[in-house]
């Protein structure tokens, strides 16, 4: 396929078409990449293990290391149990942000504006190619583009609306391509469990396969009052998506509101030296992520969780956004200081928000 791609240019149009596309288990395929010889292994990304003891969670994995059960989000410990055999690698931030820069701007070099929303993960809007057919080879055109420039493999889904694109991005995994045109929404919609809805999660889910809603197709069919009193005022939305009425797009600006970073001590920690330093190793990668993507930010916060669970946060806005490394520790200090009451830290956290893309005309950030 031709490399250059054509640029997209916005006009009204009367059937609108989304792009959704999410990269392939992002962090364990970056690093396959990168060292070749983890190919056709379970790879792991997250804290180390400890023989089964470790603590932390899966940030991701491979497709191999996904057979044995192991999923994002699991607990290190039994992820390793379920796989002893698999590599376990702790995630390169600085470096899977430099990719993501990579592939969002040969993703705003074909579309122009994009939404971003999250490291590896972004929609497009190609309502400009008119018909679904030329969508779907601009759309396996970029997933060429990306296979060839950044050497990986992502999987896309094409649509009337960001929901039903995400779910169609879903069913072709890894390296696929679905298209869901307005003609067969209905039939796409139908046969899929209630669980495929992009924010119904597990109780939600429960709760309809309690009422005997087993599929997107019951929820069309079920009278309004009664999934009213399941999801209140909830139940309007939940019901449109259903039946195939939902249509909305990009959402305003398209740009990511805010980054973080997390760290879960191998032993609940009540060494301030050893959180502080921690909470400085996390600035430094977000620092550097903010350089990458030359944005910035206005509100610092952290994260402390206590043993047994208890999680307290606390941010402060700035007088004037920054990435310098100093005012940003100097911030994240402060907060330290005034929120540990000396109990054992079992995980901290830094998040950067109110993240300020600056236009390229403007001189200084006193403007914002």
């Amino acid at each position: 396929m031709d490399e250059n791609l054509i640029r997209i240019h916005p006009e009204m149009m009367n059937e609108q078409i989304i792009l959704h596309l999410d990269m392939d288990s992002f962090y364990a395929s970056v690093e396959i990449r990168n060292n070749p010889d983890l190919s056709g292994k379970p790879v792991v990304i997250g804290a180390d293990p400890m023989q089964g003891t470790g603590r932390g969670v899966v940030s991701t994995c491979s497709y191999e290391a996904r057979a044995f059960g192991i999923h994002s989000a699991m607990p290190i410990s039994q992820a390793y149990h379920l796989c002893p055999h698999a590599i376990f690698i702790p995630p390169h931030m600085a470096t899977y942000a430099q990719v993501s820069a990579t592939i969002m701007q040969i993703l705003r070099g074909i579309a122009g504006e994009i939404e971003q929303v999250s490291i590896d993960e972004a929609y497009l809007d190609l309502s400009c190619d008119r018909s679904y057919e030329l969508a779907a080879h601009h759309a396996a055109n970029i997933k060429q583009v990306i296979r060839n420039q950044v050497g990986l493999t992502c999987s896309v889904g094409l649509a009337p609306s960001r929901i039903y694109a995400k779910m169609a991005s879903e069913q072709q995994k890894p390296d696929g391509l679905t298209v869901v045109s307005p003609d067969t929404l209905e039939s796409f919609l139908k046969p899929l469990p209630v669980g495929k809805i992009p924010g119904i999660g597990k109780k939600s889910a429960q709760v309809l396969i309690n009422a005997g809603l087993q599929t997107i197709g019951d929820i069309a069919r079920c009278d309004i009052q009664t999934l009213q009193d399941m999801f209140g005022s909830h139940a309007v939305r939940l019901h449109q998506i259903a039946r195939g009425q939902d249509r909305e797009g990009l959402r305003e600006s398209g740009k990511r509101r805010s980054i973080s970073r997390e760290h879960t001590f191998l032993r609940d920690s009540t060494s301030p030296d050893e959180i502080l330093g921690s909470l400085h190793t996390m600035i430094l990668s977000l620092c550097h992520e903010l350089e990458e993507q030359n944005i910035y930010s206005r509100t610092i916060g952290i994260r402390i969780r206590y043993t047994g669970f208890i999680t307290r946060t606390k941010s402060v806005t700035l007088m004037q956004p920054t990435r310098e490394v100093r005012v940003i520790e100097c911030a994240i200090d402060g907060l330290f200081t005034e929120m540990w009451d000396r109990s054992p830290v079992r995980l901290i956290g830094v998040r950067f928000s109110g993240l300020i893309h600056p236009d390229p005309v403007q001189r200084s950030l006193s403007d914002f």
